[in-house]
């Protein structure tokens, strides 16, 4: 568990730093470069010790092979015994114990040779007839007088071996035949010196790419720390601070970057506070003309409540103008007061009344208000709740009123067809949808669908006397309550909202009760968040 936590944290650091990706790729980079250029120069520096050391034992073998021979040849000897004494000569003559030149002989008699039982082959105290191979003595005995050279592993007292090399030629004895001269060289100088140098140079290696890992960590702290300073300064931006700027120093790319970055911060600034300015006026003139419409449409309303209650006195025609002027009054006064809605919430001038209430019971009031519309569009609207109370702490009203516009624009939309109303609950949110079968919408008109007076159809009759208003206010008062308005759409297979709250106020929630699209629509995929 500690590994594995370990490995996330640095993961973690990879991922989020840029300092510590340049780092650890410049030192993996400059690691295998050393790794590649180190064993480079340890096999050519170990080559080269072993062909200087090889040249220079094949000489001294070569001179130790004439001087043996001569010796042999230039011999009067008639008798075993004084052979036996001159050959029993060589060894002392020939070896060495020098713990820097170690050299073993062995002067070995050659099978097949003349038959001379009483002579003995004489051999260095310490030396390993198991190194002479068969097929090694066998090209010595072919070699004609020609140096044979072999390497070989030599064993130590501590079980450990060290490199060697074994060097063999014919000699001709008078009166005793055909004998080998056999000289193993011991190479552990040679070695201890290639490892003397393999780890300087891995020791250089590590020093090497700790000083490069701590030159790149100060470099790209020196490059990224203009980086750092922007994203700081674009996080503050983004927050709000529209003051703040980037130090302009020197004339290198990274002051011409701050400049630039200022440059930019300064238009976004003066465009902000434009459009801010322009939306300002637009929700006091909003609000300014909204409150100034309310008296003379509570005059016009006065006056067309008279006409309408007196409208059986009237003409037919007359009759008719009084029932339309009677029906766009009200919907003049409903888009009036979402207007004022609107103003207020621009204004910051709304707070939430929460109150623990069953869900079921807002949603049922509003499904009992916006049934007889229902009914006369031909549609029915199909129930699902859980059983008990669906506790909440909500506006009641504008959650009431959120659900009755969710309906109307089912309703409207709906072409007739069954619209299902369904209800969930978690341990930390609740939540209703509303899906109907009708028209549906794409992913463009999706993505507008919580624009204020925008229409799906422009050229499509509204019929339910909508004020264009409905949604937008929805998901004002969805973000009132810090809940998620979200919609599934698709063009011909009908759209789905579904409102998610939490239970208490404060709580936190990451999924909602129920699914979107609904389990009746689940072959589409497409969900957009409003």
């Amino acid at each position: 568990m500690k590994l594995r936590a370990a490995v996330s944290w640095a993961l973690g650091l990879f991922r989020q730093f840029l300092q510590v990706r340049a780092v650890f790729s410049t030192v993996v980079l400059s690691g295998l470069s050393l790794l590649i250029i180190g064993g480079f120069l340890s096999y050519s520096i170990g080559n080269g010790l072993y062909n200087t050391r090889l040249t220079q034992l094949l000489n001294e073998s070569s001179k130790s092979v004439v001087e043996v021979q001569n010796s042999f040849s230039a011999s009067t000897v008639t008798d075993e015994v004084s052979l036996q004494t001159l050959l029993n000569s060589v060894v002392p003559k020939l070896e060495s114990t020098d713990s820097t030149n170690s050299r073993q002989v062995a002067l070995l008699r050659t099978p097949g040779g003349v038959s001379t039982q009483a002579l003995q082959s004489p051999i260095s105290a310490d030396f390993n007839t198991g190194l002479l191979t068969p097929d090694f003595r066998e090209q010595v005995r072919a070699s004609q007088g020609k140096l044979i050279y072999q390497s070989i592993a030599i064993g130590s007292q501590d079980g450990s071996t060290h490199p060697g090399v074994v060097v063999g030629a014919p000699v001709e004895i008078p009166i005793a035949g055909a004998y080998e001269l056999y000289l193993v060289f011991d190479l552990n100088n040679e070695q201890q010196t290639l490892d003397f140098v393999q780890r300087t140079l891995v020791f250089a290696g590590i020093v090497l790419l700790l000083i490069i890992g701590a030159i790149t960590f100060f470099v790209t702290n020196w490059l990224v720390k203009p980086v750092q300073e922007a994203a700081m300064v674009s996080e503050q931006i983004a927050e709000g601070d529209l003051e703040s700027r980037l130090p302009e120093r020197g004339e290198d790319v990274i002051a011409k970057l701050a400049h630039s970055f200022n440059r930019m911060a300064d238009s976004l600034q003066k465009q902000i506070t434009k459009l801010a300015s322009v939306s300002k006026m637009q929700q006091r003139f909003v609000s300014d003309v909204s409150h100034e419409l309310r008296t003379p449409l509570t005059t016009i309303k006065l006056a067309g409540e008279v006409i309408f209650a007196s409208r059986e006195t009237l003409q037919p025609a007359a009759r008719r103008s009084a029932e339309l002027m009677h029906d766009q009054i009200d919907r003049f006064q409903d888009l009036l007061n979402d207007l004022l809605e609107i103003s207020r919430y621009d204004a910051g001038a709304v707070a939430a009344e929460l109150e623990v209430q069953d869900l079921n019971g807002v949603v049922g009031m509003a499904i009992v208000g916006l049934e007889p519309l229902a009914v006369s569009k031909g549609s029915t609207i199909e129930i699902s709740i859980p059983p008990g109370e669906v506790d909440a702490e909500i506006d009641g009203r504008r959650i009431e009123r959120l659900i009755r516009n969710l309906l109307a624009n089912a309703i409207e939309h709906g072409e007739g067809k069954p619209i299902q109303v369904a209800v969930g609950m978690s341990e930390t949110a609740v939540a209703v949808s509303v899906t109907d079968s009708g028209v549906g919408m794409s992913r463009a008109q999706v993505d507008r669908v919580f624009d204020r007076f925008w229409r799906a159809d422009p050229a499509r009759k509204r019929t339910t006397g909508g004020t264009g208003l409905g949604l937008a206010i929805s998901l004002e008062d969805t973000h009132l309550h810090s809940g998620w308005l979200q919609v599934w759409a698709k063009p011909n297979e009908g759209a789905s909202f579904r409102l998610t709250l939490p239970r208490r106020r404060g709580m936190v929630f990451t999924q909602s009760p129920l699914p979107l699209p609904p389990k009746s629509k689940s072959k589409s995929k497409k969900e957009v968040s409003g």
